[in-house]
């Protein structure tokens, strides 16, 4: 069949939009790749100089022993390196297989996937209240109607934390047996630590005192951990599955992230496990291949606010995932309207800056300094992530389809190691990648 000209021409427009609109959809279900930072137009010379300066100064100033650094850019892993060593004598080196404690990161890693999900399938109302879905708070005044938003947005007032080993330790210091016995039995199964088993009813003590715990009157940003130690049973409750193989089911195992998961230590991985602090109150020595938080260790490692361990590697593909509003390699995980609220301002009138479960830039992030910002300010408001206590931080930018993975162990040998947030490593990383795009020539 032969067109008239023009009719060809538009044909030939047709065809290209509906080809470009079609590559653009299909770059959105790609697999991570490896690449080079000169494929996706950024300056690795500036981006490996500058690196390789921070991280290296940080090592040298105590901020952290060792570090791995994952960054993609348009799907391609640009940046993937270790740095240091597991500790600072020296002896082993920290390696792109070893696995890292993500503390706080759990939480949009573990809980917030699964609440997602659930409600994308319409088994969660953001806001409807929490005590629709935890029914102990139905009875408490202060929370029978904080809704699930505000929960999740760390609006509705909840204290910020409880120290739940005080609990467990006497004045002297010394462990309370009736909680915790150095070996295992039926009603002692909850495995703190090697030799630190901790009765298996604790939980419920511990979610006793959250139930009871105050609420403030004035609903503004208050970051509270609390609600996540409930999330595991909640989201168990609302499944009728066990809260890990949930996670195990429909996100771990098909994005094929082999050692993201809790308890590391039982499941014989080949790979390291980075070590955390010298911990001389509870668990009298090096805390490695065991969960640092010691609210998760109480609940046996497994909790929705810390617990689980990974590679950067492993963390890259469910970070990519959200950096695709739900989509990797084809498959999707999440609604994208879902992720789309999840991972949006909630309240910025009352100058919260928080997500649902994520945490976001500072509002006006853009126009402030290095020193000022949270994170890099040159990442975009759309942008999201979370941090963590023993060093961790992962953050998603789709806007500029970057994502930034940075894992070290800064509480080695004590938490009071507090350089990496002095020296701002973590940001000034992050702008590193950003910058390496506006000095390209």
């Amino acid at each position: 069949m032969v067109f008239p000209k023009k009719t060809y021409t538009s044909l030939l427009i047709g065809f290209l939009c509906i080809s470009n609109f079609t590559t653009a959809q299909n770059s959105k279900h790609q697999k991570i790749s490896f690449g080079n930072p000169s494929e996706v137009d950024m300056d690795s010379l500036y981006i490996h100089t500058k690196a390789d300066s921070i991280i290296n100064y940080g090592i040298q100033k105590e901020a952290f022993p060792g570090a791995q650094i994952l960054v993609i850019k348009n799907h391609k892993i640009i940046f993937n390196k270790a740095y240091g060593f597991h500790t600072y004598d020296s002896i082993q080196k920290v390696s792109l297989e070893d696995i890292y404690d993500l503390a706080s990161v759990t939480k949009i890693i573990g809980p917030l996937p699964a609440l997602m999900k659930l409600h994308s399938e319409g088994k969660l109302d953001l806001d409807s209240p929490f005590s629709n879905y935890w029914k102990p708070w139905k009875r408490r005044k202060d929370k029978k109607h904080l809704t699930v938003r505000a929960v999740l947005a760390h609006q509705a007032g909840l204290s910020p934390y409880i120290i739940f080993l005080n609990e467990v330790l006497k004045e002297n210091g010394k462990i309370k047996k009736r909680f915790v016995k150095n070996e295992p039995n039926k009603r002692f199964k909850n495995e703190a630590y090697e030799g630190l088993f901790v009765k298996n009813r604790f939980k419920n003590k511990m979610f006793r005192q959250i139930n009871r715990s105050k609420v403030s009157d004035e609903k503004k940003y208050k970051y509270s951990g609390l609600s996540f130690l409930i999330y595991p049973e909640l989201i168990s409750q609302i499944t009728k599955k066990k809260y890990t193989d949930y996670l195990q089911e429909n996100f771990f195992s098909p994005l094929e992230t082999g050692t993201l998961g809790y308890r590391p230590k039982t499941k014989n991985f080949k790979n390291l496990i980075v070590p955390t602090e010298r911990d001389s109150i509870f668990r009298k020595g090096l805390t490695k291949n065991w969960v640092h938080d010691e609210n998760a260790a109480l609940l046996g490692g497994i909790s929705g606010n810390a617990g689980l361990f990974g590679t950067s590697l492993d963390l890259a593909k469910i970070m990519q995932m959200y950096n695709n509003y739900g989509v990797y390699d084809g498959k999707r995980y999440l609604a994208e309207s879902t992720v789309r609220e999840f991972t949006k301002i909630q309240y910025p009138e009352n100058e919260n800056r928080r997500g649902l479960g994520f945490d976001k830039p500072l509002i006006n992030n853009a126009t402030l300094s290095i020193e000022e910002a949270y994170p890099a300010p040159e990442v975009s408001a759309e942008s999201f992530g979370h941090s963590g206590f023993t060093g961790t931080f992962v953050w998603a930018d789709p806007i500029n389809n970057l994502v930034f993975i940075f894992l070290s162990n800064r509480v080695y040998p004590s938490r009071t190691h507090r350089n990496i947030y002095n020296l701002n490593i973590r940001p000034k990383l992050q702008q590193v990648f950003y910058k390496a795009i506006k000095n390209k020539k």
